[in-house]
């Protein structure tokens, strides 16, 4: 059991920065497509390109996918844990709230992550971990003293908060069933198992092929979703796991709520109040505390400037 989390290897800061720009679109293209499309079938469509794409990028290459039930096993409670259960909340979430409030919402992930892998025995949950955790709480209390006025909103945010703690559940499950697979095979194999759950899901409750023919803006938020922000995104996020953990990887949620809230505010004229602001920053300054860097490069700044 490790008692701090290892710190990201340098190459992996670049990808970690990616990422959070194409997760953080995520929530813009998400917010453009529900206009039209129901949440499920969001989903469903995002799933499918995204394993056409990596599937056909398996197959130029010519690496392998896993073979029989026991191979495939691990890659079914992946995709339910860091897809199917966290798209499907933030999805229906954001019919709630504002895409900005979404995205900060889903920077707890982190938060979720610590106590999980402490409660499963991976990392020892530190004091300076507590205090992360409960400046992080804090930060969250912040946000629902003003959107559970209304219970639509805090519906909204609930579901968040699930997706959250979604993510952190496959934090664990990568950890301890994913390791030595390549980050394209990871990535695909989760996607062509999403696709099957999420295709029935969405024929049992939306019925797509009811719905009209959706708009050019529609269709192509649905398709950056499926390359970028799918595709892309999780060939990033394995490559950064298999380098840099899987808690490590859950930082990405920090710079997630950038991106968002900008695009959520300059493109589709959302509102973000001072005490969403407010609550976000708190829950920076917990990932922050929670991450330990910048208290130790406090320390190593105060220890030098005793000596000058």
């Amino acid at each position: 059991m490790s008692s701090a989390v290892h710190p990201i290897h340098p190459r992996d800061w670049a990808l970690l920065i990616a990422l959070s720009i194409l997760w953080g679109a995520s929530f813009f293209c998400v917010g453009v497509a529900l206009k039209e499309l129901p949440p499920f079938t969001i989903v469903f469509l995002r799933a499918a390109i995204a394993a056409l794409v990596l599937l056909a990028i398996i197959w130029l290459r010519g690496i392998p996918m896993p073979r029989g039930v026991a191979g495939w096993l691990p890659f079914v409670g992946m995709a339910c844990l860091n897809y199917v259960v966290p798209f499907s909340c933030l999805a229906t979430g954001q019919t709630f709230i504002s895409t900005g409030l979404a995205s900060v919402l889903n920077a707890t992930t982190p938060l979720f992550t610590v106590v999980v892998m402490a409660i499963a025995g991976e990392e020892r949950l530190t004091a300076q971990r507590i205090v992360g955790v409960a400046v992080g709480v804090t930060g969250v209390a912040i946000l629902r003293g003003v959107d559970l006025r209304e219970v639509e909103t805090g519906i909204g945010v609930v579901l968040c908060l699930c997706a959250a703690l979604s993510y952190g559940l496959s934090a664990l499950l990568a950890r301890r069933r994913l390791t030595g697979f390549a980050p394209l095979t990871t990535a695909t194999s989760q996607m062509v198992v999403a696709t099957l759950i999420t295709g029935v899901v969405a024929a049992l409750l939306d019925q797509p092929w009811r719905l009209p023919v959706p708009s050019a803006p529609v269709i192509l938020a649905v398709a950056a979703l499926g390359t970028l922000s799918t595709a892309l995104g999780y060939v990033l996020f394995f490559r950064i796991i298999a380098r840099s953990g899987a808690t490590n990887v859950m930082l990405v949620t920090l710079l997630i709520p950038v991106t968002a809230i900008l695009l959520g505010t300059v493109v589709l004229h959302e509102h973000i109040g001072v005490r969403e602001l407010i609550g976000g920053s708190v829950i920076a300054s917990a990932l922050l505390i929670i991450d330990g860097r910048a208290i130790a490069w406090l320390q190593a700044h105060r220890w030098r400037s005793e000596w000058l």
